[in-house]
């Protein structure tokens, strides 16, 4: 069963509704899940993530994030539970929670971070989302066909990975409301300091945030933008609520196992992050890919593939087999089929539909003169492509081209060629620099604005001589 008919099939679970004692606020909540199902809805998305490429290629980086998450799980509401934290290659300031316990932070939010603490925060909250149950006790319909539809479009391969699962994420907590966000402060903000973590850290870093927020809207002239969700899209600075829950959890008294394991220096995981576009390409072997044009086909191995101004050829080591592949304009009225029996001549035999990729074609053999050729259209993004491969023991080498053709679908987003990237460096503040002179030796869009942002010094406050600073590379 395909990844994302599976998914449709569990999720299908949520329109169940239920009564459940919830363990992180000891009270009865309307739930639309149970406890298995989550875990199955989180997992095939994870699985599906990390075969598609959405994580963040630094073991290292990636083990921390665990160790943070474990120990904040460690002193939850539900320390049994096999929580699942990770890192998704993507430059947007998001974190979110799917059922199950999977934790997942973008490493766009990892660069406006400035210690542990802040980062303990932001997976706090997100586990406090997941213990008191949110997802499943979302109230509407509405809500839960979002996920699908999202589901959907994550799980067959469309569009962009990572950007689909941050949307993923967003239609997920769509629904939570300014309750379920304050309920998610208040449990981790617990959460931290029975884990040792400052929870004066939440505020410092809803002020980072909501300065983004704010350089974000002075962008859009006024207009409103898209925020991390939860504690920084719906609480202002000086939200009095979140300062009373803050003020609550670092009060307690009743907390006997408290970790006094100081926290780790942030900035030396932090050190050679990527900034901006990704620079990770899974390009496989015996693969040809067309950057320009955005397409990939396999090949077996040993084969050669050039290509000129009007063809491109694949050909063994001997060039007893060749596979050649021209292009010209969709036609709009003529199914795969019909323009490719408009296009050769011959008897054909072995005739079938192309549907891979959710592309749309027609192949077959076609025989004349005592010579069978195998022939195939695939429209694709506009264009007809129009494949002939030929081989003088024909029988044996359509089992080779014949598979070829079938490969042939659009480059994904991680397949995609990448130049050199930027990265996040540490450096401590020189004497006599100012963020504008540092700047100018930084080939970004508004680097100025940029540096303060992730150094949270906006709009106009300089570092002091010998402080730790972020710098992008």
């Amino acid at each position: 069963m395909p990844y994302f008919v599976a998914l449709l099939t569990l999720t299908a679970a949520l329109i169940i509704t239920g009564c459940s004692s919830n363990p992180a606020t000891g009270g009865s909540s309307v739930v639309f899940t149970s406890a298995s199902k989550e875990k199955e809805i989180g997992q095939t998305m994870y699985e599906q993530l990390k075969e598609q490429g959405g994580f963040y290629e630094d073991s290292e980086l990636q083990a921390y994030i665990n160790r943070v998450g474990q120990k904040l799980v460690a002193v939850s509401d539900m320390p049994d539970l096999d929580f699942t934290f990770t890192v998704i290659d993507n430059p947007a300031i998001n974190a979110y929670a799917t059922p199950g316990g999977y934790v997942y932070v973008n490493r766009g939010l990892l660069a406006y971070l400035d210690t542990e603490d802040e980062l303990a925060g932001v997976m706090a909250h997100e586990i406090g989302h997941v213990t008191a149950r949110h997802s499943a006790r979302q109230k509407t319909a509405q809500t839960t066909s979002k996920v699908l539809a999202v589901t959907t479009y994550i799980l067959t391969g469309s569009g962009d990975l990572a950007g689909a699962a941050d949307t993923y994420g967003a239609q997920l907590i769509s629904g939570y409301g300014r309750e379920m966000e304050l309920e998610a402060d208040s449990l981790g903000a617990r959460y931290m300091h029975k884990a040792g973590y400052d929870t004066d850290a939440l505020l410092a870093v809803i002020g980072v945030l909501k300065d983004q927020e704010r350089y974000q809207r002075a962008k859009a002239a006024g207009k409103a933008t898209g925020s991390y969700h939860g504690l920084y899209s719906t609480h202002p600075r000086n939200d009095k609520r979140l300062q009373q829950v803050i003020r609550t959890a670092s009060q307690l008294d009743d907390v006997q196992n408290r970790s006094l394991e100081p926290p780790e220096p942030l900035r030396k995981h932090l050190q050679g992050l990527v900034w901006g576009e990704s620079i990770q390409s899974k390009r496989e072997d015996n693969r040809f890919y067309h950057n320009k044009l955005g397409f990939t086909f396999a090949h077996p191995e040993g084969w050669n593939v050039s290509t000129n101004a009007d063809k491109i050829i694949a050909s063994d080591a001997s060039k007893s087999m060749t596979l050649t592949l021209t292009l010209s304009r969709e036609p709009t009225d003529q199914a795969p089929q019909v323009f490719l029996e408009s296009q050769v001549s011959g008897a054909l035999s072995a005739s079938k539909a192309l549907e891979q990729a959710g592309l749309q074609g027609y192949t077959s053999i076609v025989s004349a003169q005592g010579i069978s050729k195998r022939v195939a259209v695939i429209y694709y993004n506009g264009l007809a492509y129009r494949f002939e491969g030929e081989a003088e023991d024909f029988n044996s080498g359509d089992a080779l081209i014949l598979p070829m053709i079938e490969s042939f679908r659009p480059i994904h987003p991680t397949e995609k060629a990448v130049g050199d990237g930027q990265f996040i460096e540490f450096i401590q503040f020189p004497r006599g620099a100012t963020l504008a002179s540092l700047a100018e030796q930084i080939d970004i869009p508004d680097a100025e604005n940029q540096l303060r942002l992730i150094n949270g010094l906006y709009p106009s406050g300089e570092p002091r001589v010998g402080d730790w600073i972020k710098i992008i590379r």
